[in-house]
């Protein structure tokens, strides 16, 4: 295996949750566009069935089927790992991406609103993981489980207490599972990105990909196209000696203003 080879995803099976849009919908193209079969899955059929058809159409050299899947539903992320294996006969990669947040103080907070959030973060997250894990067990020939948590996870977080709680607790299995899964050559990794101008933040922040600058080092947010990098990296052959990792993504601090994003 050539250098390069070993940074290759060509030909394996990976399964991205949450990739109607943003950092998902991304990595799902840049994946496939090495070779690999990816299974896009959202809450919204519809969505996933553009993203398919678009990377299907795209003349990259993978291929792409879309599932509709709710990660807080258990039967429905037994049916997700259940189309995967039939279309393409395994799973090689699993992405646990599927996320949600909103800002709110922690008095406002409901019951409702911070279940909602930990069941889509950390529930969702749980199983995935324990879904394809049992599969990736069952082809004896190991795997790799990516989750997402988010820089919310690793430090103090104003405004997002649910989402940091849900993220620090995904960090944490993270580092749990990797040792359990270890001896089923599992590796099991997690991305902790910063800010990332996906359609949610464009949204929320005004902030769009096309105008983040990458003239310079001292920057504060990413674009998803370098969380798919990333994954790349940690689905390959090239992070064989990475396991139970947390990688933290963010820009260099503003010290000026004492902002670090």
């Amino acid at each position: 295996m050539t250098r390069n080879e070993r940074f290759s995803v060509d030909g394996d099976v990976i399964v991205i949750t949450g990739s109607s849009q943003g950092i998902g919908k991304t990595t799902a193209e840049t994946l496939a566009a090495d070779g690999a079969k990816v299974v896009v899955s959202s809450r919204s059929q519809e969505k996933v069935n553009a993203v398919a058809q678009e990377i299907n159409d795209s003349g990259v050299p993978g291929e792409a089927i879309a599932v509709e899947c709710d990660v807080r539903d258990r039967d429905a992320v037994e049916a997700l790992m259940d189309a995967t294996v039939e279309e393409f006969g395994r799973i090689d990669t699993l992405v646990n991406n599927a996320g949600a947040s909103f800002m709110e103080s922690f008095d406002d907070i409901s019951e409702n609103g911070w279940k909602t959030i930990v069941d889509i973060n950390l529930h969702g997250t749980f199983h995935c993981a324990q879904a394809a894990g049992e599969r990736m067990q069952e082809q004896g020939d190991g795997g790799k489980i990516i989750n997402f948590a988010s820089i919310a996870g690793t430090r103090g977080s104003p405004y997002m207490s649910h989402y940091g709680a849900a993220k620090a607790a995904v960090v944490n299995f993270t580092t749990t599972l990797s040792v359990e899964y270890a001896p089923h050559d599992i590796r099991v990794n997690c991305i902790a990105p910063g800010l990332v101008a996906t359609p949610g933040v464009e949204s929320q922040m005004g902030i769009a990909a096309d105008s983040v600058d990458r003239d310079s080092v001292d920057r504060q947010i990413g674009v998803p196209e370098e969380m798919a990098d990333i994954v790349q990296f940690l689905g390959s052959d090239a992070s064989s000696y990475i396991v139970g990792e947390t990688i933290v993504t963010k820009g260099v601090p503003d010290i000026g203003e004492g902002r670090d994003v």
